[in-house]
């Protein structure tokens, strides 16, 4: 039996169920991942899916994942190409009868594999949970999707998380196709840019074990807010986006940190914030088209629009507020901003701006190191009051952010050169932006 595993977002070999299914009773197996050339082209919200930051990212990730392969006795192929159209003429042209994948959250990658299932009744299709610390089918019993965050909280912080799957050391041997398959070179040719994270599995465990060693998950709940300050959160969202790190293996570190070092509440927002992450990935599953929708899953239309030169000054950090300029020209040169930073640059957009939150959502996915299909849409949802929070959405006041967390203007202007007018404001503040 030939096997094809269509790596997406499970770029690693630790506690990859999918890449254990594959190995499973196989005789040759041919592991794929797909550049798609839409990544790269221009939305109809004027930006590019797969921006540079991310290609990088993607680029380290990948290099890392194939020297892992190789080392268990197997061949990474990068296709470039329309994945349904490349994955399905590998299975008509090498005898392909199953094919594996981890199941994703976002409704084109699901499309994708939905139509490649219909092309080839003649394979069997697989889809594993390997992206979030639950299965589908521990949440059966739900009665409906919760409309709200703590609801679906209540419901999960008790189930049992599986322990990561144990790592292959030698899999199946690779299936032989054409070197042309090789397509890399699309995602490395751009110059090198000084990135604050390297991507790839290797850097992601060391730097989960970097982090619980330093101590810092006692701190978490009172230094997470920072605008600046690398240890001053847990950072794992790039790896975690990519699948380079297991939020099983995350939660097993933390299990053990707390076995060493006690539990206190700042282990245990750890641990809430990737419920939240939880949340919203099963969001996007069960939400669909409706996690790109203007008027969200509430159905209600916010009462703003688009207009072009307020959404070139935001994007460029060019705006009334020294503080939102920080932040963003922070993530168009990094790729990253903070948490709190991302709550109070989507409030501007939304609330003082008055532009559509999907403008904010679309150039967040270009920009960012860390994006993720769900935490991305479902937070952008969250904060124009269109998603999944029940006070209908959150208004940030610029003026007192700036003066509880850049008090000295000490992160403004180490990214402005220059301050602006600050206008005034009249707003109440909102409570944390889940990652």
């Amino acid at each position: 039996m030939n096997t094809l595993l269509w790596f997406n977002n499970d770029c690693r070999l630790h506690d990859n169920e999918a890449l254990n299914r594959a190995a499973t009773g196989t005789t040759r197996l041919l592991c794929v991942f797909c550049i798609d050339p839409r990544w790269f082209k221009n939305d109809h919200y004027g930006t590019q899916p797969l921006g540079p930051f991310r290609q990088q990212f993607l680029n380290e990730t990948l290099s890392n994942l194939s020297k892992n392969l190789h080392s268990a006795g197997q061949t990474l192929h990068i296709t470039y190409g329309d994945p349904v159209a490349t994955l399905g003429s590998l299975v008509e042209k090498h005898n392909i009868t199953r094919v594996v994948r981890s199941q994703h959250s976002g409704v084109y990658e699901n499309n994708q594999w939905q139509r490649l299932c219909e092309k080839h009744p003649q394979a069997r299709f697989e889809s594993i949970d390997t992206f979030t610390l639950f299965k589908r089918e521990q949440l059966v019993s739900l009665d409906s999707f919760p409309t709200s965050f703590s609801k679906f909280r209540k419901f999960v912080e008790h189930l049992s998380i599986n322990e990561p799957f144990r790592q292959i050391r030698k899999l199946p041997p690779p299936l032989l196709v054409p070197v042309q398959l090789d397509a890399v070179n699309k995602l490395n040719n751009k110059e090198n840019i000084d990135l604050p994270f390297k991507g790839g599995e290797e850097s992601a465990l060391a730097h989960c074990e970097e982090y619980f060693a330093s101590g810092a998950a006692s701190t978490y709940k009172e230094t997470r807010n920072a605008l600046m300050g690398f240890d001053q959160s847990c950072k794992f969202s790039p790896w975690l986006a990519v699948g380079s790190l297991s939020p099983r293996e995350v939660v097993k570190q933390l299990r053990a940190y707390e076995q060493e070092h006690g539990a206190n509440d700042s282990t245990g927002w750890i641990f809430f914030e990737l419920l939240w992450r939880e949340y919203f990935q099963w969001y996007a599953k069960h939400y669909d088209e409706s996690m790109f929708s203007f008027s969200g899953i509430q159905h209600k239309k916010p009462l703003t629009s688009f207009y072009p030169q307020r959404f070139k000054q935001w994007a460029a950090g060019n705006t009334s507020w020294p503080l939102v300029n920080a932040c963003m020209r922070e993530l168009n040169a990094t790729g990253y901003m903070s948490n709190r930073g991302r709550q109070i640059v989507a409030s501007c957009l939304i609330n003082e701006l008055g532009l559509d939150w999907r403008c904010g959502a679309a150039y967040f996915e270009q920009q960012l190191v860390d994006y993720d299909v769900a935490s991305n849409w479902g937070n952008w949802q969250y904060i124009a009051g269109v998603g999944a929070d029940p006070r209908g959405g959150r208004h940030f006041n610029i003026e007192k952010q700036t003066a509880q967390y850049d008090p000295d203007y000490i992160y403004i202007n180490q990214w402005c050169s220059e301050t602006t007018e600050r206008l005034p404001m009249d707003s109440v503040d909102a409570a944390d932006w889940p990652l």
